[in-house]
């Protein structure tokens, strides 16, 4: 999967899941640019990132994201 494929998917996942349709992800996007990624958020976009691509992180995986970039390799790596 290309990173091409991935980012508009992400996107409309990020909408849903902030309830903002303004979101925009980029492979730089962090928590800190999205005004209401707090710990609980994450969760949830975790799971609803999970479900749109049919795979599961691992705890480590999760943790060692830094950046949206780094979903999207891991889902480029894996997902379908």
């Amino acid at each position: 999967m290309k990173t091409n494929e991935i980012i508009p998917r992400l996107n409309e996942v990020f909408r849903d899941v902030f309830g903002d349709s303004s979101i925009s992800v980029t492979e730089k996007t962090t928590a800190d640019d999205i005004e209401d990624w707090d710990s609980l958020a994450h969760i949830s976009l975790v799971a609803a990132v999970e479900a749109e691509f049919g795979l599961r992180f691992k705890m480590r995986e999760v943790s060692a994201m830094k950046n949206v970039g780094d979903m999207i390799n891991l889902i480029a790596e894996r997902g379908r």
